[in-house]
């Protein structure tokens, strides 16, 4: 009898300890102040503070954009092309339904259709607008950010919101086949307006019909260097402007500095020696009355921005251009599906 009471009595000692939690094993301890906990298996770390991801993703709260129709303009050019195309592929995945009015000539036309209403957004870049479509003569000091900021103020006053830059510097440029520049030792603007000026009429410059009548194109260049062509211009699509080089139907061809064909044609690029070409950082440009209506338009294209710099251009223009000859619309699906933009 005294065993068994003993026995019971040693049971009840036992419940009594474990109801006391006195098994560590059970217990949760929080963290001490600035220890971060572990990161539970098969979790990513978090991304270091200050390092990019190597894809960018969208936002993952965007509200979609049914119900609404968005027109999406462009210029007539490859480099424009391909951005409204990522611009309604973009807008598109998130429920927008998109009008096509790409490819129209022109930067005062495409302006004029966006205030108008033809188009609710199209990218324009901060040299064009300031000097072109705004009318400045001169450019604000401070370099690349102080001319979007300027150009970004003023047109707020116009119904116009320009979104978030983009790195690439889409800057006219003047290239000549190596062997030639080499031959004349002409490497800068200084060197071709003194040659042009010692030698009228040997050198035909190729450029588009809009280049010879902005401020920021052939008469800006004249005024600044002295850079008188005279008669000898050769005035045709851009696109045209590496077969005339090539076909000595040119000597100097005006081209964008985002052209992948300049390093696909081996050119050399003249250094423009007395920075007269200003910045021209694209950006989307939408109608302030569009973007309030639907301002996670802002949402969706601010995080494409960052990633268009001059060398990512480069390379998708010289898909379209180069021998490839792919399709506007398939070279920025691509690049939309390899960045996490839209779903293949």
């Amino acid at each position: 009898m005294k065993k068994t009471i003993s026995i019971l009595l040693a049971l009840l000692l036992i419940f009594a300890l474990a109801a006391c939690g006195g098994n560590p094993a059970t217990t949760t301890t929080p963290p001490a102040t600035g220890t971060a906990p572990a990161t539970p298996t098969g979790t990513p770390p978090a991304t270091p503070t200050g390092t990019a991801p190597t894809e960018s993703t969208p936002p993952a709260s965007i509200a979609p954009g049914t119900g609404i129709t968005i027109a999406v303009g462009s210029k007539d050019f490859t480099e424009q092309l391909i951005l409204g195309q990522i611009t309604m592929q973009a807008l598109a995945a998130h429920g927008f339904t998109v009008a096509d009015k790409t490819n129209v000539a022109g930067s005062n036309t495409c302006r004029d259709a966006l205030t108008s209403g033809a188009f609710d957004i199209y990218w324009e870049y901060t040299g064009t607008a300031w000097l072109s479509l705004l009318g400045h003569d001169t450019v604000p000091t401070g370099g690349a950010q102080a001319l979007y900021d300027a150009v970004k103020a003023e047109d707020a006053g116009n119904n116009v919101v320009w979104l978030d830059p983009a790195p690439l510097n889409d800057t006219y440029a003047l290239v000549m086949q190596k062997d030639k520049a080499d031959a004349l030792n002409i490497k800068t603007y200084k060197d071709l307006a003194n040659y042009i000026d010692q030698n009228p009429n040997k050198l035909v410059l190729c450029c588009d019909q809009e280049f010879t009548a902005r401020p920021d194109g052939l008469p800006g260049l004249v005024s600044t260097y002295d850079m008188n062509f005279g008669n000898s211009l050769n005035i045709m699509d851009m696109g045209l402007a590496y077969q005339a080089l090539q076909n000595k139907q040119a000597d100097v061809a005006m081209v964008f500095a985002t052209d992948g064909r300049i390093a696909q044609y081996g050119l050399v690029v003249l250094q423009d020696d007395k920075d007269f070409f200003p910045a021209y950082n694209a950006a989307a440009c939408i109608r302030s009355d569009v973007l309030a209506k639907a301002p996670q338009i802002a949402d969706i294209l601010n995080p494409i921005a960052p990633l268009l710099t001059t060398e990512v251009m480069q390379q998708l223009n010289i898909q379209v251009d180069g021998p490839d000859a792919r399709d506007p619309k398939d070279v920025a699906h691509d690049w939309l599906v390899q960045n996490g933009f839209i779903n293949s």
